[in-house]
């Protein structure tokens, strides 16, 4: 304990930094945990959560019985596991060729490039992409050119989660590889030249110094996005979805907009909320054990 005393009293300071992070989280990300109760009543905002009845597990059931329920969880898992599969390695594939330039203008035009993107809302990128997929839009323009007739891609159900994927791999990539690149900067440079006087290749320096060097990072992201697998978030699906898809682009997330939130059903948006919230925790511990049962790096 003195110790600890101490140390504070050495580093007041940097104590005092990192307090407005933990107001943050204390204030936005805990104490709104008291709201979880909301899911086990039937909530009114004239009664309040003291004066609301309680009801148990009455929302959790309705959920899991709604004729809706398995489609939408299947509709969020499908493409939960479409943008791991393709969307996941791109950041790390984007970061690997961006190290390797070595022209310092070109290099930082585009980084600037992809990371723009990220900067923009899903009602702005969500509408370039309906624009740009629209019937006179230039996907269909470059398809005219080739004497095809123009497609409703946003119409057709085989094509929709093809177009969440990738408008999410294009949105995203570029800022997600930031992390990965400030994970290369530091791998020993050691390494490299000790390569290089063995003879090895470009692309096995890649593959055999590389890739291990960041392996703890691309382990502990692929935790992180595990954790959120039920959650696709509401926005960019909204945006692009429209009834002729409903069928396989409903999600969990739409859902509980559509029948929890524009219905005020306050506590059935909580009790699914909650559900997606214990799922994601499960995955992370069981990632998490698995990645430190097999040789990796985890979050504890």
């Amino acid at each position: 304990m003195k110790g600890l005393e101490k140390s504070f009293r050495a580093d007041w300071m940097l104590y005092l930094f990192l307090l407005p992070g933990v107001a943050y989280f204390i204030i936005f990300k805990y104490l709104p945990m008291y709201g979880i109760i909301i899911a086990f009543q039937d909530y009114s905002p004239f009664l309040g959560i003291a004066g609301s009845e309680f009801v148990g597990l009455k929302h959790f059931v309705r959920f899991f019985t709604d004729d809706e329920f398995v489609r939408v969880f299947r509709n969020t898992i499908l493409i939960s596991l479409y943008k791991l599969v393709f969307g996941f390695p791109v950041p790390i594939l984007l970061a690997l060729m961006l190290n390797e330039v070595r022209i310092r203008w070109f290099k930082k035009t585009m980084q600037t490039l992809v990371y723009i993107p990220h900067f923009f809302s899903w009602v702005i990128f969500g509408g370039i992409v309906i624009q740009a997929l629209s019937p006179t839009g230039i996907v269909n323009a470059i398809l005219h050119l080739f004497g095809m007739d123009p497609v409703l891609f946003l119409g057709h159900k085989e094509y929709f989660r093809s177009i969440v994927v990738i408008s999410d791999i294009l949105k995203e990539s570029g800022w997600a590889s930031i992390v990965y690149l400030a994970a290369i900067a530091g791998v020993d440079p050691t390494l490299y030249e000790a390569a290089r006087m063995d003879g090895a290749k470009k692309w096995r320096e890649i593959w055999h110094i590389t890739l291990p060097g960041i392996r703890n990072t691309i382990i502990i992201l692929l935790i992180l996005r595990l954790g959120s697998v039920l959650e696709l978030g509401v926005q960019q699906v909204f945006m692009l979805y429209n009834p002729l898809v409903y069928d396989v682009g409903d999600i969990i997330d739409t859902y509980v907009y559509r029948v929890g939130l524009t219905e005020q059903k306050y506590s059935f948006a909580t009790a699914v909320g909650l559900f997606q919230s214990v799922v994601g925790l499960i995955l992370i511990y069981i990632s998490n054990g698995l990645s430190k049962r097999f040789g990796g790096g985890g979050l504890w």
